[in-house]
């Protein structure tokens, strides 16, 4: 069985998940950490359950999820994965922080590309991906058919969807991507969002007022 534990960092308020089973493996995705504080409260939980991180994942590229990728790729020896389509975005994070007056250490590069239809394997356990643009050039979208959850990024959030006036948004690309992939999944996934608190297919499908 898969596990999920949220962390909620930096001024963006942006949630890292550490997906992790029983074999200990785990996987990280969009590491928000900004602060040293918020790095030891991640490597802290790392340590304390026993786990053996095999991958960091970034489902999108933004400013405010790739915060720690440095940091965290050097601490466990990670190789960074993400869409090729996302590369530009990640390639623009020191100047978008230069644009909001922060400090950031510029992401080393992916040496990992995911694609649509691929699985992201780890310990005895593997997500099903999901290409779901429109927040971002090339967002992804991590599904457990196992445990019913999907990793969204800012692709979905509890009654609302991603901004779409950030450089390679698109609000009608945006609502395709929800609509064709993650609404054909069953009403009860739970959706882990990139930021703000869980919700589930089945109701962004009843009260979204975005995708009424």
């Amino acid at each position: 069985m898969i596990q999920v534990l949220k962390f909620t960092f930096n001024p963006f308020q942006e949630n890292t998940y550490l997906v992790y089973d029983n074999t200990k493996a785990c996987v990280i995705f969009d590491p928000g950490c900004q602060t040293p504080n918020e790095q030891q409260r991640l490597t802290d939980v790392i340590a304390d359950l026993d786990l053996k991180p095999e991958l960091l994942v970034n489902t999108h590229c933004h400013i405010d999820h790739v915060f720690g990728n440095k940091f965290v790729m050097e601490r466990y020896g990670l190789e960074l994965a993400i869409h090729r389509g996302e590369l530009p975005v990640l390639q623009s994070v020191e100047r978008v922080g230069q644009m909001y007056g922060i400090a950031v250490e510029p992401s080393p590069l992916p040496s990992v590309f995911l694609e649509e239809g691929q699985e992201l394997t780890f310990g005895e356990s593997s997500l099903q991906i999901f290409f779901t643009p429109g927040h971002s050039p090339a967002s992804l979208s991590f599904y457990s058919v196992a445990d019913q959850f999907v990793i969204a990024g800012d692709v979905l959030f509890y009654e609302s969807i991603g901004r779409t006036d950030l450089p390679g948004g698109d609000f009608t690309t945006l609502i395709k991507s929800i609509k064709t992939n993650l609404f054909t999944l069953p009403d009860e996934v739970k959706v882990y969002s990139g930021h703000g608190p869980e919700t589930t297919i089945g109701h962004e499908k009843q009260y979204n007022p975005f995708l009424q």
